[in-house]
């Protein structure tokens, strides 16, 4: 499961075998989620998290954007 950073809280991260499109995990505590991040950031599903921490998420994942894209393309490309 490689780790992409850690935030906040949060944590990023891809599975080992993953699959396009390209998106990312992020887990706090009990919550998880997915986002897309391409072609534009989009939840894809939750548990867990209320509004804001999917807010704040959301927000990490467009400050990391081009970290995320990197680690996809040298883990998953």
């Amino acid at each position: 499961m490689p780790k992409v950073f850690d935030k906040d809280g949060y944590s990023f991260f891809f599975y080992s075998n993953d699959h396009t499109p390209i998106h990312i995990h992020v887990r706090r505590g009990d919550g998880e989620a997915v986002f897309v991040v391409e072609p534009d950031v989009e939840l894809r599903e939750s548990v867990g998290f209320n509004v804001r921490e999917l807010s704040r998420a959301e927000e990490l994942i467009h400050d990391h954007l081009e970290l995320i894209k990197q680690k996809w393309a040298e883990h998953l490309g």
